[in-house]
């Protein structure tokens, strides 16, 4: 038996006020650095002295920062790609109990709670004693890769192991191949969940920045470039490249949650 317990006035105001204070205190940041990157001043900060689109215009108009935004993107989409097609093969091999399956499973999701500057760490010298050189798509990519793929197996984990196999049993009994199986029973059923770990793995790729750093070489994706226009001097395009971060995280991830839903 459930009993439901009535708030007072004093105490609904006190909890609304505790979590507008909390929003407040996540999103202050975002729309403080929003409001900056429109702000008509080369100094980054207030006071705000008018509005302009012009910082927008150099930041997809000065050769570094499009080759940095060009290298994040395509960096993305390779990481994402392969990082969901690996998920997709696991998620499916664990449909079958194997030897180790559950060893196997926590080495999977091990980068999850690896600190961003260990695992960069631990690769750069990994590469080191390899002789490896380090380069955007060879080292680089692999911590793109072993960053996303834990994310996209635990996206992919339930809904491969949502839907009914007895379709499969029935397309067998039937005559249909595996191959045909998995073409026309099982992948459909797994798109959606295919294309949001997808959208998900390329929103985690396109602003990683720790791993990044340490592996990247000479060449900049557009967080660390960022990051060292930062340090270097204060510049004033620099809000507008954090909003151009923000905004393409943000729309991938709620595209994400929508192809996920929808996959459910």
């Amino acid at each position: 038996m459930r009993v439901a317990l009535k708030q007072s006035p004093l105490q609904a105001t006190l909890l609304w006020a505790y979590a507008g204070l909390i929003y407040l205190f996540l999103y202050a940041p975002v729309i403080t650095i929003t409001l900056l990157s429109f702000n008509d001043s080369r100094v980054v900060g207030l006071p705000f002295k008018g509005f302009t689109l012009q910082w927008f215009v150099v930041v997809f108009t000065r050769p570094e920062l499009v080759t940095a935004l060009a290298n994040s993107l395509v960096l993305g989409i390779v990481s994402a790609t392969i990082g969901a097609a690996l998920a997709t093969l696991l998620a499916l091999a664990f449909r079958r109990p194997f030897p180790a399956n559950g060893l196997v499973f926590y080495l999977i999701i091990a980068p999850i709670v690896l600190p961003g500057v260990v695992a960069g760490v631990i690769l750069f010298v990994f590469f080191g004693l390899l002789k490896i050189p380090l380069s955007l798509w060879t080292t680089a990519l692999v911590a793109h890769v072993t960053w996303v793929l834990p994310f996209s197996f635990l996206s992919l984990y339930p809904v491969v192991h949502r839907f009914d196999r007895s379709l499969e049993e029935a397309a067998g009994d039937l005559g249909a191949t595996r191959a045909v199986v998995f073409r026309r029973i099982v992948l459909p059923l797994i798109r959606p969940g295919i294309i949001a770990a997808w959208l998900f793995a390329f929103s985690l790729s396109f602003d990683e920045f720790i791993r990044t750093l340490f592996l990247t070489g000479y060449e900049r994706t557009l967080p660390v470039q960022f990051w060292y226009m930062i340090v270097e001097s204060l510049s004033p395009e620099a809000p507008a490249m954090a909003v151009v971060i923000i905004v393409v995280s943000v729309v991938t991830s709620l595209a994400g949650a929508l192809v996920s839903r929808r996959s459910t």
